[in-house]
């Protein structure tokens, strides 16, 4: 078996790269969706199939687990993909199947609770709150995950999300340093001026993100924590395949990786983050 990790594009490589660094002898196969990439302003239909498209691909490949390294996916595909598409999978492939997100460890490393926790409702008058801005694509932002999901968790946590709509795209594509500090720093002048302060953390909630998170560090006021997804989702990875033993990493090393668009090298913002030249082979 091999861990297949999915993302629309080179954002997810963000994750993979931290999940290499926990599991190195594990195999994997990254899959990018660049032929349809960025998935923020799709439908949740396009989402859903895109989604589907990309498992049953890695599937195919030889994952039996599947780590949906996109927000956008992880928030509007995964819980129908798990409750209607998995099920049948499963019965056809006849072994352990399954895919996961990264939005379930994400909150979970935002608010210091397990997953299965929900706070009691007492109504209380909360003395102080803990803001927190979420930046995130245009459809993770409307979704509202992370406003529903840390409510329920945290009365004490304020939750602001800032869709940022062309910002992946443009980090997709390799835009220049200036470029994307220029947009930045609006998204984060934006979400300022709603809270009415600077916010106490963030969360990257696009996996794009984390490959420029010194442009954001430098644009949030100084010190301000950031919840890493890369972090988070390779801790949780590691606690899920420490419960179910039928779930086999493998132990060669084996790297893949695949693209839906233009196979070959990445741009200088890819390499640079990866940090070494990055070959994609044709999905």
């Amino acid at each position: 078996m091999a861990i297949g990790v999915f993302d629309s594009g080179i954002g997810g490589l963000s994750v993979h790269r931290r999940l290499v660094e926990r599991f190195p002898q594990a195999d994997f196969v990254y899959l990018a969706d660049q032929a349809n990439t960025p998935y923020g302003g799709r439908s949740g239909e396009e989402i859903v199939d895109l989604t589907r498209a990309g498992c049953e691909r890695l599937f195919a490949e030889g994952c039996d687990l599947v780590i949906l390294a996109c927000n956008t996916a992880s928030a509007i595909a995964l819980r129908r993909l798990q409750q209607t598409w998995l099920p049948g999978v499963r019965d056809g492939r006849g072994r352990p199947t399954n895919v996961l997100g990264i939005i379930v460890p994400t909150i979970e490393a935002a608010t210091g609770l397990p997953w299965e926790h929900e706070a009691e409702r007492r109504g209380d008058k909360v003395e102080k709150l803990d803001v927190l801005a979420v930046f995130a694509t245009p459809a993770t932002a409307a979704s509202r995950v992370y406003e529903i999901e840390i409510d329920k968790r945290r009365q004490d946590v304020a939750v602001f999300v800032e869709p940022c709509p062309e910002l992946a795209g443009q980090i997709e594509a390799g835009a220049p340093r200036a470029v994307l500090e220029a947009a930045v720093a609006g998204h984060v002048a934006n979400v300022t001026r709603r809270i009415g302060r600077a916010p106490d953390r963030a969360i990257l909630g696009c996996t794009h993100y984390e490959i420029i998170s010194d442009v954001f560090r430098a644009a949030l006021k100084p010190g301000t924590p950031l919840v890493h997804q890369p972090d988070a989702t390779a801790e949780a990875l590691a606690a899920y395949l420490e419960r179910r033993p039928e779930y086999q990493p493998g132990d060669s090393g084996r790297r893949v990786f695949l693209t839906t668009g233009a196979p070959g090298l990445q741009h200088d913002l890819a390499e640079a983050f990866w940090g070494a030249p990055l070959r994609f082979d044709p999905a």
